[in-house]
């Protein structure tokens, strides 16, 4: 494609609405520099600079796919807490709707803090509540989605495991998506990989892959090969997109060749939320029309932008278009 197909391509992201069902979270940082050791015990000291909080999970899916021009419709849970608070404001900066996720008492927002000195990650520590969700809450949650199946053009699964996408969501939804012609991505995990059959893409990655086949190692590019073809076989779906960390992406189709992309990357600071990215693009350029080849191309400049950047990040139309016509004119 050239500059211009992509350009136009870029453009009708902002005509599509967008599903995005998943486990949401905050992502808490604290920044800060190290300058000694802790005399009570073998640890850094971090002298902290600032605090910044972004949405995390599948809120970072929504945040990725908005800054990208597309109007999305969040379906998820929070609780009843400032964190909750804290993340719903941040997702009304850009085009998110929220209306269909579910507050509830019974379970605090998820927030994740990370602690981050000289651009390296010193720990991070999780407060949350995973496992299935109370059956009154499931029933809201898919109440929302029957209501907006109807307007969108994509949906996204970003399955965490925090109880979210369950057993029921996912036999439910895949048919009633496909019976509209639209198309279903996921991001998998693996207690659910064997349920997401018949998906239009599904994108592990290598390890995610490896498990969720029971595959105990990948030492060729033919035993790479005969991964792909063998979640094709096993889900029946249209696509797998392997991401491969420093190694990019591979694609596997029906009834075609694997496609390896090497990885666009030029500076690696932080792999946080990379998926969510290839997810984010790889959505929207099939919901715009374009084949599942250059929708993956596309996704894979995009990781390669938000991986120079440190911390859970997006990319914008305007990155991806310059980073496009730049290896075009390269």
């Amino acid at each position: 494609m050239n500059v211009s197909a992509y350009r136009s391509l870029l453009d009708r992201f902002t005509r599509l609405k967008t599903l995005v069902i998943g486990d949401l979270m905050l992502d808490h940082y604290v920044w800060g520099s190290v300058g000694r050791i802790s005399p009570e015990a073998p640890v850094p000291i971090v002298d902290v600079s600032r605090e910044t909080e972004m949405p995390g999970g599948a809120g970072n899916v929504a945040v990725n796919m908005a800054s990208l021009g597309s109007e999305i419709f969040l379906v998820g849970t929070l609780g009843q807490d400032a964190a909750a608070d804290r993340l719903t404001s941040l997702f009304h900066r850009g085009p998110i709707r929220t209306d269909a996720c579910v507050r509830t008492s019974e379970r605090p927002t998820i927030l994740k803090t990370r602690i981050v000195a000289q651009h390296q990650q010193v720990v991070r520590v999780d407060r949350e509540i995973k496992g299935e969700l109370p059956l009154e809450i499931k029933k809201q949650l898919w109440a929302h989605i029957e209501k907006l199946l109807p307007d969108v053009h994509s949906v996204v699964l970003s399955d965490y495991g925090k109880g979210v996408v369950s057993r029921s969501l996912i036999k439910e939804l895949i048919p009633a998506a496909k019976k509209r012609g639209i198309p279903v991505t996921v991001d998998p995990k693996i207690e659910n990989f064997k349920l997401y059959k018949h998906v239009t893409c599904i994108t592990p990655n290598l390890q995610e892959a490896m498990e969720g086949t029971g595959t105990r190692s990948i030492q060729s590019e033919e035993d790479l090969n005969d991964l792909g073809t063998n979640i094709l076989s096993d889900l029946q779906s249209e696509s797998v997109l392997i991401t491969r960390g420093e190694k990019g992406m591979s694609l596997f189709e029906r009834k075609k060749p694997p496609l390896h992309i090497p990885t666009r990357a030029r500076e690696v600071y932080d792999v946080t939320g990379a998926g969510d990215t290839v997810i984010s693009v790889l959505t929207l350029a099939l919901a715009a029309g374009a084949p599942l080849r250059t929708a993956a191309e596309m996704a894979n400049y995009a990781a390669g932008i938000v991986v120079g950047k440190l911390g859970t990040a997006s990319v914008t139309s305007e990155e991806l278009l310059h980073l496009l016509r730049n290896s075009i004119h390269g």
